[in-house]
């Protein structure tokens, strides 16, 4: 072909000659094989809120998943013992209980734990008695992230103020 002028290259013939090739039959196929069972393993996230959550309220199936997995990563098992433990003293407002749930913490090898643990030991006093009295400063705390919120809106243009205003105007 290229001694009577053609100058064009295979792929050319290929795209040329394609609409006048014959469809092949298949061959007869098996039946397909079922997939093996896919083992559904949950996400970080999931375990993070089932030791979150108060056992008492957990499905039966997420409580049974839970002890699954504790039962496979003992460090697991025992952050989430560690975990409710805690709650159970902010709850029940037991700060006296708060230097023995440190030292069995400082007892595992959990490092982020130990981290939580030494920032407690800079202030325990005031940490226990946050945990020992009914006092809570979450309105304090909401003002402040509002009045953070208002500043970031004005990308740090707004001064003292317009803070004041919006602030002391807004409901």
């Amino acid at each position: 072909m290229r001694e009577l002028g053609f100058t064009g290259d295979i792929q050319s013939v290929r795209r040329y000659f394609r609409p006048f090739k014959k469809p092949h039959s298949p061959l007869p196929k098996s039946p397909p094989t079922p997939p093996p069972p896919v083992q559904t393993v949950p996400k970080p996230r999931r375990v993070v809120r089932w030791i979150m959550t108060n056992p008492e309220r957990l499905s039966s199936a997420d409580a049974t998943e839970l002890k699954e997995i504790r039962a496979v990563c003992p460090e697991l098992d025992a952050a989430a013992r560690h975990v409710r433990d805690f709650a159970a003293m902010m709850r029940d407002q037991q700060g006296s209980l708060l230097p023995g749930w440190m030292e069995r913490v400082l007892a595992d090898d959990l490092p982020a734990l130990h981290t939580l643990v030494n920032g407690f030991r800079r202030d325990l006093d005031a940490v226990t008695a946050a945990f020992s009295t009914p006092w809570s400063s979450g309105q304090v705390e909401g003002q402040v992230t509002r009045a953070k919120l208002l500043k970031r809106m004005g990308f740090g243009r707004a001064g003292l103020a317009l803070l004041r205003r919006r602030i002391l105007l807004s409901p």
